[in-house]
């Protein structure tokens, strides 16, 4: 299998140790969430407020209709938190600037070349391994969660487990339409800085657009170029079901990335 598809395995293999860490990360993480969850419920944690401020509708992962007063919420405020973001802009940047751009920054890609590797190929297998790492991020994060709600009878009766889940499919179609747009500049870069820059700017712009959107009224509309309006880890987790129509749209913008990357790298020179 490795001698069929050998640059899909050296992209994971190259990186197999942050994947890991990165993984474990998750694991930690969300479990901290769900002990923090479980030692001080949310009527107690936002007892002196009242209620949670508008302001905080975009850290629950919902579009406003659940809120991060409520054990649904914390959990989604957890898989839409910048330290799960900053994991999963590390993947996706890593492994995007490594499809394309960074062999052609260090020349090694004029050897992967004289194989002969198609660059179709070459495309195919580098997204696959984003793909993979994706994967595992999120079932790494949200395994760390269905144990804890599983193990807890007052956040499982708030949080059906299939919402789990749910959240959790939310978060790789969520890395998919990150990385669409990230293969197809790595396609057409020189540089690897130049895809991690453009990674973490989608991820970060993104967020606070939604931010924004959400707490200021006027600038409500802005919140449909953000992907975090459409990955909605909150509402899944709430209502235990998937919303297939934002889940659409974020598998759409990452096919369309992948399908830009194409013509991109098929025309390009890969002289460094």
């Amino acid at each position: 299998m490795r001698a069929r598809f050998p640059l899909f395995w050296l992209a994971l293999h190259r990186r197999r140790r942050m994947l890991a860490l990165l993984s474990v990360g998750m694991v930690v993480f969300e479990a901290l969430i769900v002990l923090v969850i479980r030692a001080v419920p949310p009527v107690q944690m936002f007892a002196g407020a009242g209620h949670a401020p508008d302001a905080l509708k975009a850290f629950s992962g919902s579009t406003g209709d659940v809120s991060i007063a409520s054990y649904a919420g914390l959990l989604g405020a957890g898989l839409v938190h910048p330290f799960w973001i900053a994991m999963q802009l590390t993947a996706i940047g890593s492994l995007t600037a490594a499809a394309v751009a960074a062999d052609v920054e260090s020349g090694t890609v004029e050897l992967l070349m004289v194989r002969p590797v198609s660059r179709l190929r070459l495309l195919a297998e580098r997204a696959a391994a984003v793909l993979v790492a994706s994967l595992v991020l999120n079932a790494s994060a949200t395994l760390a969660v269905v144990g804890g709600v599983a193990l807890s009878p007052t956040v499982h009766h708030a949080v059906p487990l299939r919402g789990v889940f749910a959240a959790g499919l939310m978060g790789v179609a969520f890395t998919v339409c990150l990385s669409g747009p990230a293969l197809a500049v790595s396609a057409a870069g020189r540089r690897k800085a130049q895809v991690i820059g453009a990674t973490v700017a989608v991820g970060a712009v993104g967020f606070a657009v939604n931010f924004i959107a959400m707490a200021w009224h006027p600038a409500a509309p802005l919140r449909y170029l953000s992907p975090f309006h459409y990955y909605t880890p909150g509402d899944a987790l709430a209502h235990g079901t998937l919303a297939w129509g934002p889940l659409a749209v974020l598998l759409a913008v990452g096919a369309a990335g992948l399908g830009a990357a194409v013509p991109l790298l098929l025309r390009r020179d890969l002289a460094p």
